[in-house]
């Protein structure tokens, strides 16, 4: 893990972050935080893959966002807010996460102005995902947004299911199904 996070951290503030964290395995299916709960804690996907779901009243599951490693991964919004998350965060794969307390980040956040600028970097890069991703929503066909997503996720087509990955998209696995058939010949 100490490698992985030399990407993002010098050398002498990654033990800052691993004494304020614990790491914890995350089986297929289990949830890091579920819809209605208030999130308290964050993490870095050392391991695995994980995906942020919405879940309406039929039971029916709208992919928001799937994020492997080197990435950190939150219900932000809900816990500045101090309200409960609209989503929740899946294991899709046996994952490896680095947890932190939200509020033991706060209090590193509070003691030096680097946690804040640390935290600034993540928020920018999710705004600018999410931006892209919605303006793939708006603007894109199925199977355009098909092949961005392969193209900005090489394999993962491979790592989860078609399902998932329709969600994902925005359409109906039928569609995708197509969509693949299409493609392929």
């Amino acid at each position: 893990m100490k490698e992985q996070l030399k990407q993002f951290l010098p050398e002498d503030r990654i033990e800052e972050l691993l004494s304020i964290g614990k790491e914890k395995s995350y089986r297929t299916s289990e949830y890091f935080i579920r819809a209605g709960e208030m999130p308290l804690k964050i993490a870095f996907v050392s391991k695995g893959l994980m995906r942020y779901v919405y879940t309406n009243d039929k039971g029916d599951e709208f992919t928001k966002a799937m994020m492997a490693e080197n990435n950190f991964i939150s219900s932000y919004s809900a816990m500045v807010l101090g309200k409960p998350s609209y989503f929740s965060i899946e294991a899709l794969e046996n994952t490896q996460l680095l947890v932190i307390k939200w509020s033991d980040f706060l209090a590193l956040q509070k003691k030096d102005i680097f946690w804040v600028r640390f935290l600034m970097k993540f928020l920018e890069k999710g705004y600018i995902i999410k931006e892209k991703r919605e303006r793939d929503l708006l603007l894109l066909d199925a199977e355009t947004r098909y092949k961005e997503f392969l193209n900005e996720f090489p394999g993962m087509d491979q790592r989860v299911k078609q399902g998932v990955i329709a969600s994902y998209l925005g359409i109906q696995p039928e569609t995708l199904s197509r969509i693949r058939r299409k493609i392929i010949f």
